[in-house]
């Protein structure tokens, strides 16, 4: 029977949900029916695989839409669509039918990914190119568990949701399409009827590409044919605890490192790959952690509002071009560490906010659902299917890019509750108190997930309080990562070197604290972006005094950085003392690291990094408490600081730091074992821009007992100045 005019009127307004109970072939009581939805048709005939027969539809209406019985046929056949188009009439297209194809989505993974277990589900949801019954297309899939109708739109229907709307797949809330002819490189979006009648518009939140700012479209993209070449590197980072060795971080926005003169001339990673690896890997770093490199469509977040969490963010080139970059960053010894953003994302339209009409991504209650300070929204790990499509995101870096390690950012904001909210302003667990735990269980199933199915990754937490276990095994109650930002350090730190030398006697203990919980965690010690911006000051502007001075200190911190227990994290630009604050719409200020001054900064650091690496003494046990011992942290008069690293097998390392510009010579320290001692570095040769007031290359011990040190060395204390010496073997 022909459609009714009430089912006519639907299909040209969008509001059939089920389009497949109209389209396609369907038998209607013993005659089959075919009915035709084709964008700027003219006259379209039903083509017989089998044996060519034609079966010509009549246009019901002149928007497009053709129907009508196929004679004879007792059941179902496959078939191809004789199309001519408005304005060709000459021509005749045989094109396939999108509402010809059975269900593409298999129940088991549909019921994996219900069940919030689905490892793979960047593959299953989103565009993904494939040949079905051998038809080229592209099947299309999308949650959105409580829209009243869904519709692909893009380049080949004119973003117009009449023409392709999807079918639903009960009860996963998942609905499919797949479209022949669809190529790579074409653009799509999802529109989305709400039950409430509103239409929205939707990029693709399993999308693999994404147009660049500011167009918000989603890009069909190539399938990951990549040629890596960084099987070594793969197998042995799998083989090994990356936990052992060292492990010194050079952090990156990419968007401001170099970028080119015009404004948006955002740098390509091939380019990239050519001047910063070589950079990073002179200056003796063992790793890049990227500012998040998802898409984003607002570059001023610096990439932590996320829209497109398994789609690298498209201003730096294509899929392909970073997995390039990271080839070369592992060929040169380089591993990579990505910012990865579970917590919140932002409230753009086109983004996962109220996705289908309702709240399916973030918690319903914006005492629960929303970040104010931020303007973001907060997911809802409640949902399996929430949680399962960020794990599956940490996931796809790990397995279509190589990525060496997450950092997980502002892990604090989803542990509480409370965060950043006022009383009356947040609901109370089960339990009455702050903490989150649907949030806590997330990041345990996170870690877990990535430590079984990646080996060798290495998970970071950036979390800012004193929540007890955070690198702990998550079977044991803990949230699982291998480390944590020592966020408690890095304030202490800083704050103490702001402060006045004549000051610091007064504040000692900001520069010893770490030690009473050195060994809670597994730590980084972070110098990180955060701290150089928003008025904070660049790093070598937090240091008070002249110019001399401010360079001194800069060189103390990242020798005090380097010797303490921790991975050292620098953020860049640090490496040469930049006088002004990050601005992530700007280069960094080169001309100034061709400065001798600042060179010299550069130099210092080098060496450092370089004795990091060479001795395990100051990396091997940084997680132990044997790997530190106290030489003298009770000299809050004269703010000096001197302390053992140690490591079974190794001659000890000692590390005297004087944080006035008092020079101290003759300084007493005791040591283990008898002389001479080895200079490794100070701070204060004349090649780093120092005063020259540095010891002979070897000193002798004395036998006087300094506490429960047998032998004592007397060493010269440069003024704001560090000095590494090395027990004999």
């Amino acid at each position: 029977m022909p459609l009714s005019d009430d089912l006519v009127a639907a299909l040209r307004e969008a509001r059939v949900g089920d389009p497949f109970s109209v389209l396609g072939l369907h038998f209607e009581g013993e005659t089959l029916w075919a009915r035709a939805w084709i964008r700027h048709g003219a006259a379209v005939s039903v083509v017989r695989s089998s044996d060519g027969a034609r079966f010509p539809l009549h246009c019901r209406h002149t928007d497009g839409l053709f129907e009508g019985p196929i004679p004879g046929a007792r059941e179902r056949f496959h078939y191809r669509l004789a199309v001519r188009y408005h304005g060709d009439d000459e021509r005749e297209w045989l094109v396939a039918d999108p509402y010809s194809f059975w269900p593409q989505l298999a129940d088991f993974d549909l019921d994996l990914f219900r069940a919030g277990h689905h490892c793979h589900l960047g593959e299953v949801l989103g565009a993904h190119l494939c040949t079905v019954d051998g038809v080229e297309g592209v099947r299309f899939a999308v949650w959105a568990p409580n829209a009243a109708r869904v519709s692909v739109v893009g380049d080949w229907n004119g973003f117009d949701g009449r023409w392709h709307p999807m079918r639903l797949r009960q009860p996963y809330g998942v609905w499919e399409l797949f479209i022949p002819g669809v190529q790579p490189g074409m653009l799509y979006k999802y529109e989305i009827r709400s039950r409430d009648g509103q239409l929205r518009v939707k990029a693709d939140p399993c999308a693999w590409q994404a147009e660049r700012p500011p167009a918000t479209a989603s890009i069909v993209a190539e399938p990951d044919r990549f040629a890596w070449t960084d099987q070594a590197w793969m197998e042995a980072r799998r083989q090994r605890d990356p936990l052992q060795g060292p492990m010194s971080i050079y952090e990156v926005c990419i968007g401001s490192w170099m970028r080119g003169e015009e404004p948006h001339a955002w740098p390509n990673w091939r380019v990239l790959a050519q001047r910063l690896i070589p950079y990073v890997t002179d200056l003796g770093y063992t790793h890049l952690e990227l500012l998040p490199i998802a898409q984003h469509p607002y570059e001023g977040s610096w990439g932590y509002q996320v829209t497109g969490q398994y789609a690298p963010n498209s201003r730096h080139g294509s899929p392909d071009d970073l997995r390039w970059f990271i080839d070369r960053c592992h060929a040169a010894g380089l591993g990579v560490i990505i910012d990865f953003v579970p917590g919140h994302f932002p409230k753009d339209d086109f983004g996962l906010a109220r996705f289908d009409g309702t709240c399916c991504y973030e918690y319903e209650d914006p005492r629960e659902g929303e970040h104010k300070t931020w303007g973001t929204c907060v997911f809802n790990f409640r949902r399996p299917e929430v949680r399962n499509f960020l794990i599956a995101a940490a996931l796809h870096w790990c397995r279509h890019y190589h990525i060496d390690g997450l950092r997980v950012d502002a892990v604090a904001s989803m542990l509480y509750r409370d965060y950043d909210r006022r009383p009356g302003e947040w609901i109370p667990n089960d339990y009455g108190g702050n903490a989150n735990e649907e949030a806590k269980s997330f990041l345990q199933e996170l870690t877990s997930t990535v430590r079984r199915e990646f080996p060798g990754v290495v998970l970071c937490a950036e979390e800012s309080t004193a929540w007890a276990g955070v690198t702990a095994p998550s079977e044991l109650g803990g949230l699982g990562f291998h480390l944590k930002w020592n966020m408690g350090w890095m304030h202490d730190t800083l704050g103490y070197l702001a402060q006045d030398p004549v000051m610091r006697s007064g504040c000692h203990n900001r520069i010893t604290f770490h030690q009473w919980y050195a060994y809670d965690e597994r730590w980084v010690l972070p110098l990180s972006h955060d701290e150089v911006v928003h008025g904070k000051r660049s790093l070598i502007d937090k240091m008070p005094g002249d110019w001399w001075r401010r360079r001194a200190q800069l060189r103390l911190l990242f020798a005090y950085q380097i010797a303490v227990p921790g991975r050292p994290l620098l953020f860049m630009g640090g490496e040469w003392g930049q006088g002004r604050e990050w601005d992530w719409a700007r280069n960094l200020d080169w001309h100034e690291a061709a400065e001798p001054e600042r060179a010299a900064i550069t130099a210092f650091l080098r060496t450092v990094l370089a004795l990091y690496k060479q001795k395990p003494q100051l990396h091997a046990r940084d997680d132990h408490r044997d790997g530190f011992q106290w030489v003298d942290c009770d000299n809050w008069q004269e703010s000096v600081l001197a302390f053992l690293r140690k490591c079974p097998g190794q001659p000890d390392i000692l590390a005297a730091f004087n944080f006035t510009p008092v020079p101290r010579r003759d300084y007493p320290l005791g040591v283990w074992t008898p002389g001479p001692w080895k200079q490794l570095t100070s701070s204060d040769e004349l090649r780093y821009g120092g005063s020259g007031l540095v010891d002979p290359p070897l000193l002798a011990t004395s036998t006087e007992r300094r506490g429960v040190f047998p032998y004592t060395l007397r060493v010269t204390l440069p003024p704001l100045g560090a000095v590494f010496w090395e027990a004999p073997s």
